[in-house]
């Protein structure tokens, strides 16, 4: 437990705050080394390796914490270079998915234009099997 002597400005022991700094730099830099590196206040104390209370009671640190995500924002640099990435991938898919459909109803299309084809094809097969026994012989003129 830190006794009220070795209590700094920042509410903390000396070593919990260069913790806590040390911590909130590799959360900040994307190289965390002991969590997922979202920046939550969770992952700081646990970066840190300090509890939850030892946290909060560090409130000067709680503030450059606060300003920094105020000013830059929760992502950090991959997670937005991810979510990008993710967005047009999304974007592409959805393009894919429009080229598939429109390909679905050509060849629909196409079979049901093939279909009628064929149907008429074997209708004039028939009609021709029937004018079998009537042939007409070209009579050829001379000159």
């Amino acid at each position: 437990m830190t006794t009220l002597s070795r209590v700094t400005s920042d509410g903390v022991s000396p070593e919990t705050a260069r913790a806590l700094r040390a911590a909130m730099q590799r959360l900040f830099t994307g190289k965390p080394q002991r969590t997922d590196g979202r920046l939550t206040k969770e992952n700081l104390w646990r970066e840190a390796q300090v509890s939850r209370a030892t946290m909060n009671r560090a409130q000067p640190i709680l503030a450059e914490w606060d300003a920094h995500i105020a000013e830059r924002g929760k992502t950090t640099a991959g997670e937005a270079r991810r979510d990008a990435q993710i967005t047009h991938l999304r974007k592409k898919l959805a393009a894919k998915a429009q080229e598939c459909t429109q390909l679905e109803m050509k060849l629909k299309a196409a079979a049901t234009a093939i279909a009628a084809l064929h149907h008429d094809n074997e209708a004039l097969r028939a009609e021709l099997a029937d004018r079998t026994g009537h042939v007409v012989v070209p009579l050829v003129r001379g000159p």
